[in-house]
């Protein structure tokens, strides 16, 4: 199919279509008298193309989307684009303040605090490949809002970005990595925001928690000390992320400078500990379990 054609079918401008070509986006087959002829695939992946650049993603991320078979890429660029939402809605607070008087003295902490946000968050999806980087970007977003004010937050600000730039790749054999794409394709922004909610519901309130979900505890503790469990890739994930981990420096390194630079991590931290030792107390099984795959 010829240019003029291929344009109407996919209302795209001639000068786009030949773009897309040159960026090497799609691939028409060049006919003798050296006009291009353009295939079916060619229809509908310059209609997706279409589609993409209609989103705001670049050419670029285009081409990665279509190199990129797990759909990681995808995923992963949904993440910044609520991620920019979130620090558009935090310029636009930035902008009120102004108008209603404030100095631009007294908001250049605000906005300081958006830029450190973004390159901490932006490091964290490169860092961690997949879902485990999408859970712990979002995670951890919720505390980088804040202004940096101390030395301390600032020196913890740099050990992050220091860790995060150099931590070693994660890496999962091809049985993990097919597993992980087949459990997680379907987890979206949403529902990783709803486990991140209910984990902070339990450990705000662990009584209540340990109380309305004992018999889905119990089962779970039963099922995590079975030998179907032992012997999934579940578990060898599990083992393989605490592993990482553990040798990365992400519990001695960044955990600690996250505790630094967040006063409202800091405090969510301890809830988690405090939660953890009322687990512990009631399910003293959870103990032994983590002794051994120590």
């Amino acid at each position: 199919m010829l240019i003029n054609e291929t344009s109407k079918i996919t209302s795209l401008t001639k000068k786009a279509i030949e773009y897309y070509t040159e960026q090497e986006l799609v691939f028409p087959s060049i006919l003798e008298n050296g006009y291009r002829d353009f295939s079916a695939d060619d229809i509908e992946r310059l209609k997706k193309i279409s589609v993409f650049r209609k989103l705001g993603l670049s050419t670029e991320e285009v081409k990665a989307v279509f190199t990129d078979e797990t759909g990681n890429t995808l995923q992963k660029l949904s993440v910044k684009k609520e991620l920019s939402i979130q620090r558009e809605q935090a310029k636009k607070v930035i902008l009120d303040k102004i108008s209603c008087g404030k100095n631009f003295a007294e908001i250049s902490t605000d906005l300081m605090a958006i830029e450190q946000s973004a390159t901490v968050t932006e490091k964290l999806l490169d860092a961690f490949p997949g879902y485990y980087g999408r859970f712990i970007c979002l995670h951890f977003a919720r505390f980088l809002d804040e202004p940096i004010i101390t030395d301390d937050q600032q020196s913890a600000y740099r050990e992050i970005i220091e860790f995060l730039d150099h931590a070693p790749p994660l890496v999962f054999s091809e049985d993990l990595q097919t597993f992980l794409i087949e459990c997680t394709k379907h987890i979206g922004i949403k529902i990783i925001k709803e486990m991140i909610e209910s984990t902070k519901q339990s450990i705000e309130n662990p009584e209540k928690f340990l109380s309305e979900n004992k018999d889905i505890l119990e089962r779970y503790m039963e099922f995590k000390q079975s030998n179907v469990y032992k012997n999934s890739l579940a578990y060898k994930v599990q083992a393989l992320l605490k592993e990482f981990n553990k040798t990365s420096g992400y519990y001695d390194i960044f955990i600690p400078a996250m505790k630094k630079l967040s006063v409202s991590y800091a405090d969510y931290y301890k809830q988690m500990e405090l939660a953890s030792e009322k687990l512990l107390a009631q399910y003293p099984e959870i103990a032994k379990l983590n002794d051994q795959s120590k």
